[in-house]
C-alpha cells in the first residue's frame, strides 16, 4: 500500500492543503509528475515543488522488494573521467539516472560504455540498448576486452532497435524482465525514435513521456536499478529575459537535450550536458540533480580526454 502524503509530518500545513485540494493522496499520486505540473497545481515555486518531489520520492530505507545480493553493492558509482565523478559529488548513486546530452563527436557513448565496463567488473549484468545504431556489440566487446573476468561478455544483453513504438514496448516489459543480478541499463539515444514520429500531438508526447518516467522511477525504486541515458541536442530559442520563444521572436539560440526533463523522474535524476572546446577537451555541465537546478560555474567542470 502506498504511503500516504499525510503522514510526512515534515510537510507545512499549507502544503498538505493544497495537496488535498490538488487530488494527492500518496506519495504514489506524485509518482512521475514533473516540478512545473506541480508548482502550477500547487500555487507554489519551482524550489519547493522539487523539495516535495524529492522528499517523497527517496525512501527512507531500501524497498522491501529489493534482493539480498543487491545490499552488498556500493552506492556511489565512480567512473573513468575524473571531471563526471566530481560533478556529480564523487560518483553517480546506486539507483538514480543520469541522462548524458553533447553534440555529435562528443564523448557521451564513451562515458556510457564506462559505466557498462564498471559493472561488468562488478560482474552485475547491463541490459544495453542502441536506438540509433551508435554503439555496436563490437564496441562493447572491445571496452570489456580486457576485464579480468572471461565471462563478462555474457552479462550484456544488448539490444537495438529505432522506432518509437519498439521503444515503448521496451519500456511496458522492463520490469518484469529485470533479473536481481542486473544492475544497469544503458539507454542509448533516447531521443532518436521520437524524431522517426514529427507529427505526434503534443499532448501524446507528453503522455508517452510520463509513461517513460513512471516506469524508469519504479525500476529505480523496485529494484534498485542504475539507469544511464544519452540524448541528442536539439537548438531552443530564448527571449531577452530568458523566457521561450521562436525563430522570430528569439533574441538568442542555445542547445539544449531534445526530449526536455518530463522523462525523467526529477528526484532521481542527474542531468550532464558536455560542451566540447576542442577534440580533446572542454567542459561538463551540471544541469540539475535530485536537489534542484544547478545554475553558475559550481555546476560546471572542465575536462582534458587521455591518449587523444
Amino acid at each position: 500500500m502506498s504511503r500516504s502524503l499525510f503522514y510526512c509530518s515534515s510537510l507545512p500545513s499549507s502544503t498538505q492543503v493544497a495537496l488535498r485540494r490538488a487530488g494527492y493522496e500518496t506519495v504514489d499520486d506524485l509518482s512521475g509528475v514533473s516540478a512545473e505540473t506541480l508548482s502550477k497545481e500547487l500555487g507554489i515555486d519551482i524550489a519547493g515543488s522539487q523539495a516535495l518531489i524529492c522528499a517523497t520520492q527517496a525512501p527512507k530505507g531500501l524497498p522491501l522488494s529489493q534482493s539480498v545480493a543487491s545490499l552488498s553493492r556500493p552506492d556511489l558509482i565512480r567512473c573513468s573521467y575524473l571531471s563526471v565523478n566530481k560533478i556529480l559529488g564523487g560518483g553517480l548513486p546506486r539507483g538514480h539516472i543520469l541522462e548524458i546530452s553533447g553534440p555529435p563527436g562528443s564523448f557521451k557513448e564513451s562515458l556510457a560504455l564506462d559505466f557498462v565496463r564498471t559493472f561488468a567488473e562488478a560482474k552485475e549484468r547491463v541490459i544495453f540498448v542502441d536506438m540509433q545504431g551508435m554503439t555496436s556489440p563490437k564496441a562493447i566487446s572491445g571496452v570489456l576486452a580486457d576485464v579480468a573476468s572471461p565471462y563478462c561478455q555474457e552479462l550484456i544483453r544488448y539490444t537495438r532497435f529505432h522506432a518509437l513504438p519498439d521503444l515503448l514496448i521496451f519500456i511496458h516489459n522492463l520490469l518484469a524482465e529485470l533479473s536481481p543480478t542486473t544492475g544497469l541499463l544503458i539507454l542509448n539515444s533516447i531521443s532518436f525514435p521520437f524524431q522517426t514520429h514529427p507529427d505526434l500531438p503534443p499532448s501524446r508526447r507528453t503522455a508517452l513521456l510520463g509513461i517513460i518516467r513512471q516506469t524508469l522511477l519504479q525500476a529505480c525504486v523496485s529494484n534498485n536499478l542504475t539507469i544511464v541515458v544519452t540524448s541528442q541536442m536539439a537548438t531552443k530559442m530564448l527571449g531577452a529575459d530568458g523566457s521561450a520563444a521562436t525563430f522570430d521572436t528569439g533574441a538568442r539560440a542555445v542547445m539544449m537535450p531534445q526530449l526536455g526533463p518530463d522523462y525523467l523522474p526529477s528526484g532521481r535524476s542527474y542531468r550532464l550536458v558536455i560542451i566540447p572546446h576542442s577534440r580533446v577537451a572542454g567542459a561538463v555541465r551540471l544541469l540539475s540533480s535530485p536537489s534542484g537546478q544547478c545554475p553558475g560555474d559550481a555546476s560546471q567542470e572542465n575536462y582534458a580526454l587521455e591518449g587523444s
